[in-house]
């Protein structure tokens, strides 16, 4: 029995130890296929991704869409549905269009290729500049491109990505400024530029040359539009090579806001300036007040906004002024500061008599108002008081001072009641008193500016800007905005006359159109919207829109029926604020104004085609970036299936 029970205990411990070994066995093999399941997966996504140029993760999520340049167009499909991974801000940049804005007037070159780059990584070399002052605002401007990347860079994902274009590579920016040592944008200034961008041994380097500050502004433009961020690869993209040659089309290139009838922030302001210098307009007409308001505070005259202000807290000072002009000049862009008259004004005039100066201006808030003013309140300076003369030609020198601005200035002058006048001085023609004013306003501007008139002093167009008025103005001196409807005959007639000229039609240019009347349930008093493609493809200047006249080219052009040669500066859309306040500004001037921007820039003869409707929504997304509330083109949809809506 007990070599039985020992057999047997000895069978069982075998038994169980088979049992053991084949346990472990099949843990082995199942470790084993885990692993090798893993190893193929792991194998599956790398060889994957291997086939992808970009590849991202936003929180372990991969990318819904793809957009793929099928016949120079950018198509989108689902990520799942191609090998290729690619947003569509580098599908964009790289398929067809140039996705420059304005487009430029001289010969581009744009490579396909693209390099991954830092702002951090962009550095400045000033080759040659023709003074201190150049090379000190080269080093602003550049230092302003910089941000702007940085702020794309910030509006990545926090964590580090790779991607499939190479090392990220240095630029080192190489500026020539071979003309003037002014920085300030004056009529005259050469505003070309030269951009080439190239592949170095251990850098790119951006090469930019230009006559001016101004220009070579312009190139830091243009070089940092050809920079991008791609969302699916979290890096600054570049192209790896570019030439672009550069000027524009016309030497006046504005945007006019109105901050009378609705006061606007400093920091408004100077959001609007840096639209505009991404659009490259140059000059910021500033109509600072009317007869609703004066918020100007002037050392030189402070009862004006004392009176005329509408509360403290809704004033500019000269500090204000200064920080607006510097923030502007560092941007390539002048202040042009009126001051209108001799209409247009309020009760900021009304403090004369209380002390000792008489009467400064008459029919102030003057009832019925329908029949002294286009809307209330009314007024207008009193043309035979000689303290008027005095106190505008302090006026003037001080924003003279304040602006920088010495060789262009603006008098308004536009819509002057002539009952008004007639009320106060029967014996003479309302006419010749508001020619009679003009004139010693000249004379007090002239006086302001050091003895010398400015090179072109603007007046709005008026029934003063008529025959046989407008025969009676000094055409070497005086200069019109024409803000009528670009088929009026009155319109046509400064043109003709030989008069420099800045054209700011109504039908097409006035951003405040289409959004009905204050006062009543009328339409208002300049007809519908003004869409981005109607202001994109008013060209006055050509010969079917004069009328019949010949066409005109920018400058010097031939007239009609052997009149003077149309000598036109320009263009600006005109922001007037009535129905508008704090708030709204950025998606009511953008991206209109972009598209006045390119017109007066470029002229291309093409209207709104398809490639300006993608280059514009590109632009769109740089002014979004910058802090600008523009506002959409088209629904999103569009925007990621931007040919099918075209």
């Amino acid at each position: 029995m007990k070599w039985w029970g020992d057999a047997l205990g000895r069978g069982a411990g075998a038994q169980f130890a088979r049992v053991g070994r084949l346990r472990r066995a099949l843990v082995l093999l199942a470790a084993a296929a885990c692993t090798a399941a893993a190893l193929l997966y792991w194998r599956q996504q790398s060889d994957d991704r291997a086939h992808r140029p970009l590849h991202a993760l936003y929180a372990g999520v991969e990318p819904q869409w793809s957009w793929v340049c099928r016949n120079y167009r950018c198509e989108r499909l689902l990520a799942s549905e191609t090998s290729t991974l690619q947003s569509l801000e580098t599908c964009n940049m790289l398929c067809d269009s140039t996705q420059l804005w304005p487009q430029p007037t001289g010969p581009v070159s744009l490579a396909t290729a693209v390099v991954p780059v830092r702002a951090d990584g962009f550095s400045l070399q000033v080759v040659s500049s023709p003074s201190r002052d150049v090379s000190n605002l080269l080093a602003e401007a550049f230092e302003l491109m910089k941000e702007n990347m940085r702020v794309l860079e910030r509006n990545a994902a926090a964590e580090s990505r790779q991607n499939d274009y190479g090392s990220v590579r240095d630029v080192v920016v190489k500026v020539i400024v071979n003309g003037t040592a002014e920085t300030r944008m004056r009529l005259d200034t050469d505003e070309s530029y030269k951009l080439s961008l190239r592949p170095g041994k251990k850098s790119l380097v951006a090469k930019i040359t230009a006559h001016s500050f101004c220009g070579a502004r312009h190139g830091l433009e243009t070089l940092s539009q050809i920079v991008w961020l791609d969302p699916y690869a979290a890096s600054l993209l570049i192209l790896e090579a570019a030439t672009v040659v550069d000027a524009p089309r016309f030497p006046y290139r504005g945007l006019l806001l109105d901050t009378a009838r609705n006061f606007f922030p400093t920091k408004d302001i100077l959001r609007t300036i840096d639209a505009m210098a991404a659009c490259k307009l140059n000059t910021f007409h500033w109509h600072v007040t009317d007869s609703q308001s004066f918020p100007l505070r002037l050392n030189s005259a402070p009862l004006l906004a004392q009176h005329g202000a509408y509360g403290p807290g809704a004033v500019y000072t000269p500090d204000d002024v200064k920080l607006i002009v510097r923030h502007a000049k560092v941007r390539g862009i002048r202040v042009l500061m009126e001051v209108d008259a001799p209409a247009h004004v309020g009760r900021a005039w009304g403090w004369g008599p209380a002390e000792g100066l008489g009467h400064l201006a008459h029919c102030i808030e003057a009832e019925p108002w329908s029949a002294y003013c286009g809307e209330p309140p009314c007024g207008q300076l009193n043309p035979r008081n000689p303290h008027v003369y005095d106190l505008l030609e302090r006026i003037y020198k001080e924003i003279i001072e304040l602006t920088e601005v010495d060789d262009l200035f603006h008098l308004g002058g536009d819509e002057v009641s002539e009952r008004c006048w007639a009320q106060h001085f029967n014996d003479t023609d309302p006419m010749d008193l508001w020619l009679e004013f003009t004139q010693r306003a000249m004379h007090s501007l002239t006086r302001a500016n050091g003895g010398k008139a400015p090179e072109l002093t603007l007046l709005w167009s008026s029934r003063l800007t008529r025959s046989p008025y407008l025969e009676r103005l000094d055409s070497h001196k005086i200069g019109v905005q024409v803000w009528g409807s670009s088929r009026w005959p009155e319109s046509r007639a400064v043109l003709d006359s030989g008069f420099r000229t800045v054209l700011s039609h109504v039908d097409a240019w006035y951003l405040d159109c289409g959004f009905g009347s204050w006062r009543d349930s009328s339409d208002g008093h300049c007809g519908p919207y003004r869409s981005w493609q109607q202001v994109y493809e008013h060209r006055p200047w050509t010969e079917e829109n004069a009328a019949g006249a010949g066409p005109l080219g920018g400058g010097p052009g031939p007239g009609a029926g052997g009149a003077a040669p149309w000598q036109v500066e320009g263009g600006a859309a005109c922001q007037w604020t009535e129905q508008l306040g704090a708030g709204g500004l950025d998606a009511r001037v953008w991206p209109r104004a972009a598209a006045l921007a390119e017109r007066v820039w470029s002229d291309r003869a093409e209207g709104a085609a398809p490639d300006v409707y993608l280059r514009l929504d590109t632009q769109r997304a740089r002014l979004l970036a910058r802090g600008v509330r523009a506002a959409p083109l088209w629904p999103r949809w569009c925007q990621h299936n931007p040919h099918a809506c075209l």
